[in-house]
């Protein structure tokens, strides 16, 4: 069975803005790691069910890096992303605005080379970057 992790935020902004920031691949190029001593050189986003999407992470010194990336089952604009990522593994992503505020959960399948905890830091450190950023526009 697999093991489900969630992390979650909530960013004082509204929906819509929200919403661009974390599907345009300008935004999503400067918010999208974990900390500082990675970054996102590179993304693509066909959001659209049935689009494809992929980043590439990259450590800043050059030393690892990774594609990230899946195809989009489910888009509902304002509310909604659901996708499979490269390995299988789904990820589901709830959009809940009220006025300026917008709560962002994201829940996903965990992988099994790490652990539960770990996956969950590296997605909440994500997550938080992204609230970080995007209120800081």
């Amino acid at each position: 069975m697999t093991t489900k992790i969630t992390v979650a935020t909530t960013i004082n902004a509204p929906v819509e803005k929200v919403w661009e920031y974390w599907t345009e691949p300008e935004h999503i190029k400067k918010w999208n790691s974990a900390s500082d001593d990675w970054h996102t050189p590179h993304a693509e986003n066909d959001l659209r069910t049935g689009g494809r999407f992929s980043s590439r992470m990259e450590a800043r010194d050059g030393s690892m890096g990774f594609d990230f990336g899946g195809v989009y089952d489910e888009v509902k604009i304002h509310e909604q992303i659901d996708y499979t990522m490269g390995d299988g593994r789904t990820v589901h992503v709830v959009f809940s605005g009220s006025g300026n505020q917008t709560s962002i959960t994201e829940t996903f399948d965990a992988e099994e080379t790490n652990p539960a905890d770990m996956q969950q830091a590296g997605w909440q450190a994500i997550l938080d970057n992204f609230k970080r950023y995007t209120e800081a526009q």
